[in-house]
């Protein structure tokens, strides 16, 4: 067996199972005797392994897998937006450190998709489910799984009944609006918002209002369109077909920004010497883009692990609301690094 490595902090279930040379389930099921057999020689090199680390397992992890199959359910509207697809990366590694294994599944946005995944999912044996709910965009309240532990995320309200959490998307939107007009000095911010099916505006919406409202600024034009890259780009032929033009526009998601600074590029529009353009989300991608996109950054690592520590609680009602802070790149007009 090989050396084990001298953790500066407490070890981890998946680095039991790197030094046993075992998966993380292997290791649960070893700890917890259970619910599948490990062979004897394999359970053994298990706890050699917890005793070279000293590894003391999380007993609120230990509580929602033990008995059960060490399995957790992941809902996203979507695993191609760039947003959910990081965040997906961020709560599996948060659930492997764990020992567990997450089962992901997409509605593609559909609130009656969505509700039918929620409710499917447990027959399959999870222990709990994390939804990242769309629902709220249609005024329904979001769907909860019958008789598991259900965490909501994504939500910028409470939820009753169950745990919730989600950015403070007011705050972001209000930081990123608030750099065009303080730092630009523009006196007018367009929005392409994701909002499409919303009855009154909803937090960033409201964010970009106040942001506009402290500088004395006027409203810019509001294109309403889906929460995707092909959104972004309809978004700006609609903007640049307006006899006055933006010269700022804030979109309320990255992926839409990708649309948009690829629309505004193919009609020869310069950004951001023409018209200055920010997001929201603050994934990776984002450095990528031309020009790099400066956006409202969500802390999607904490989100996650967040999401499975809720999973854990007591049944009950909680939100929380996690502050964005902004990526600064160059589509604002901020000189590049």
């Amino acid at each position: 067996m090989p050396q084990p490595p001298e953790p500066a902090r407490r070890a981890t279930a998946a680095e039991v199972a790197r030094l046993a040379g075992v998966s993380p389930a292997v290791v649960s099921y070893v700890l917890n005797e259970g619910p599948r057999p490990v062979a004897p020689a394999t359970a053994e090199r298990v706890r050699e392994a917890v005793r070279q680390l000293d590894y003391r397992p999380n007993r609120a992890a230990r509580a929602l897998r033990v008995g059960s199959t060490g399995m957790v359910g992941l809902v996203l509207p979507s695993v191609t937006n760039p947003f959910f697809a990081a965040f997906s990366e961020a709560f599996q590694a948060a659930a492997h450190d764990e020992g567990l294994a997450v089962i992901t599944a997409s509605s593609d946005a559909v609130p009656d998709r969505e509700q039918e995944l929620v409710e499917s999912l447990p027959r399959h044996g999870i222990d709990g489910v994390v939804v990242a709910t769309v629902m709220h965009l249609t005024g329904r309240p979001p769907a909860v799984a019958p008789g598991v532990p259900t965490v909501v995320v994504n939500a910028p309200f409470p939820v009753p009944g169950v745990h919730a959490l989600g950015p403070d998307t007011r705050q972001g939107a209000e930081l990123a609006v608030e750099h065009l007009l303080t730092v630009h000095g523009h006196r007018s911010v367009a929005m392409v918002s994701g909002e499409v099916a919303a009855e009154r505006p909803v937090a960033r919406e409201l964010g970009w209002q106040q942001a506009l409202a402290a500088a004395g600024a006027e409203p810019g034009p509001v294109v309403r369109v889906p929460f995707e890259r092909s959104g972004g780009q309809d978004a700006a032929a609609e903007l640049l077909a307006l006899p006055n033009r933006p010269t700022a526009v804030f979109a309320t998601s990255d992926a839409q920004a990708f649309g948009l600074l690829h629309g505004l590029w193919s009609a020869g529009v310069r950004v951001p010497e023409d018209v200055a353009v920010v997001g929201f989300d603050g994934t990776d991608d984002g450095a990528y883009a031309v020009p790099p996109l400066t956006s409202a950054r969500q802390p999607v690592a904490a989100m996650a692990e967040a999401a499975l520590d809720a999973l854990r609680q007591p049944a009950g009602e909680s939100h929380r609301l996690f502050a964005l802070d902004l990526v600064v790149r160059t589509s604002c007009g901020c000189p590049g690094a």
